[in-house]
């Protein structure tokens, strides 16, 4: 089965939500004509619209309909569609009649639905795909590439690559091995790095996976694929020479009209990629009408006990780097972020300040009350210790920028200061919990063991590892809660 690394590959969502769109049209207007009246007015209809939605789902998780649909020509998309109807239709009759209600309907109902289901499906296909490879979907939910090459075939790579430009891929940059050129245009796409400098170029900016092709004459520069690799980075060999690389997970794929050898950390088919979103989106969705009712109730206790915002935001570092704002209940005071600074000595985790935690903050609101226990009590420590600060990220998972499950985002200026093996820690997307969190989060003090907690999640990630992680996590709040 094709894979792609973790999180990584094609945005399917518009493929599925138009293919259930297709189904919804289709069935309401087959059911339309053969019973002469609205569909929706009809009970009967509405049960098995959704049902014809599950199965529908069912089918996309089941047979993986949308594989290379961005390469697919117009035969094999036809072959595509009616493979994917048969079987949407097929398990629908067997639904019908399992439940006896296959002669509730009438006879040409089912097949006058598949006949318009297929016209649909295949040319709003056909149409969505045209418009991808006129217009080009935006740098948003695209993966971000760097080629590296000589400035000999810089033209011929570039040409090659945005010849399928339709693919889920933005070139960002260029780096030549023969020559410095940083600064320059090669078209409409900028040399950042020189052979010296694109490590650090790398470490600190948004690129998701590197494109490599060299001549025959010329080696492949081992010890920066190795750095790429040690990073997280996906990276991607034409197959003119192969020379051992260090140890990831490999495949063999066509990238811009060239067979590459990719090579990743970490890989998962677009099923799984699918159904860990399908989980993220469930989660985003509960998590932020919890949040709601959340800030009805605690809101206007930290208002009055901190007069400002309710809400937190701040820039932090997601996948590959990429930057977006995350959001959570305000537990500190206003002045937090500048007090940090004057406390970083007291810094408990170990390569300060790459993460920053203290016991007894200051800077958390109500930090001078104390509970019965003799305990810090107030609002800021209460939201804290239960978690409940991170509910508003919820709507960062919802947006796709984080995950249930992931690793820890930096800051910003924590990123600034990683070596290259820390940023191994965002070749995927960050998340509200993650292994480290469960592995008792208050008793690792070393950044070193935050990484290597992160390096294993990432490399044998499973949608199992993520359900037993959720569950722990749940605990681990139970457990602290209980004890406070």
């Amino acid at each position: 089965m094709y894979k792609r690394s973790i999180y990584g590959g094609l945005r399917y969502w518009d493929f599925l939500l138009l293919d259930l769109l297709s189904m919804q049209i289709a069935f309401g207007a087959a059911y339309a004509f053969c019973q002469s009246q609205a569909a929706f007015s009809d009970q009967l209809y509405r049960n098995e619209m959704f049902n014809f939605m599950l199965c529908q789902i069912a089918v996309t998780f089941f047979i993986n309909p949308f594989q290379d649909i961005l390469k697919r020509g117009y035969y094999v998309e036809f072959k595509e569609s009616f493979k994917h109807v048969c079987a949407v239709m097929l398990i629908a009759m067997l639904h019908l009649f399992l439940t006896k209600q296959n002669a509730e309907h009438p006879e040409a109902l089912l097949p006058l639905t598949a006949v318009v289901y297929f016209a649909l499906l295949y040319f709003g296909r056909i149409f969505r795909k045209m418009f991808l490879r006129k217009r080009g979907m935006s740098s948003r939910g695209r993966r971000s590439l760097i080629v590296v090459t000589v400035s000999e075939l810089a033209q011929e790579v570039l040409l090659r690559l945005k010849d399928t430009s339709y693919e889920d891929f933005v070139i960002s940059g260029i780096v030549f091995l023969d020559k410095d050129m940083t600064g320059q245009q090669i078209g409409d796409v900028p040399v950042v790095a020189s052979i010296e400098s694109v490590k650090d170029y790398v470490r600190h900016e948004w690129v998701d996976e590197v494109f490599i092709k060299v001549p025959n004459t010329v080696a492949y520069p081992r010890e920066l694929i190795d750095s790429f690799i040690l990073m997280g980075i996906i990276v991607h060999l034409t197959l003119s020479k192969i020379e051992n690389i260090q140890e990831g997970l490999q495949q063999v794929e066509l990238m811009g009209g060239e067979t590459v050898l990719t090579t990743s950390i970490s890989m998962s088919s677009p099923r799984q990629v699918l159904y860990k979103r399908c989980m993220d989106i469930a989660g985003g969705l509960v998590g932020c009408l919890i949040t709601a009712v959340l800030f009805l109730i605690i809101g206007p206790l930290i208002y009055l006990a901190s007069p400002g915002p309710v809400f937190f935001s701040q820039v932090r570092i997601g996948r590959s780097g990429r930057q977006f704002k995350l959001y959570k209940f305000r537990s500190m005071y206003l002045d937090a972020e500048q007090r940090k600074k004057e406390l970083l000595k007291q810094n408990k985790i170990q390569g300060s300040p790459l993460m920053f935690k203290m016991d007894c903050d200051p800077r958390i609101i109500g930090s001078g009350k104390k509970n019965r226990h003799g305990r810090p009590g107030g609002i800021g420590h209460f939201i804290r210790r239960t978690s409940l600060d991170e509910f508003p990220q919820f709507w960062n998972v919802l947006k796709g920028e984080m995950s249930l499950v992931g690793t820890r985002p930096p800051t910003v200026d924590e990123w600034e200061l990683y070596d290259l093996h820390h940023r191994i820690r965002m070749a995927i997307k960050p998340g509200i919990t993650g292994l480290w969190q469960v592995s008792g989060r208050s008793k690792i003090t070393d950044f070193n063991e935050v990484v290597r907690l992160d390096t294993e999640y990432i490399k044998n990630w499973s949608l199992g590892l993520d359900c037993k992680i959720l569950f722990k996590t749940l605990y681990v709040i139970f457990k602290r809660d209980g004890a406070s």
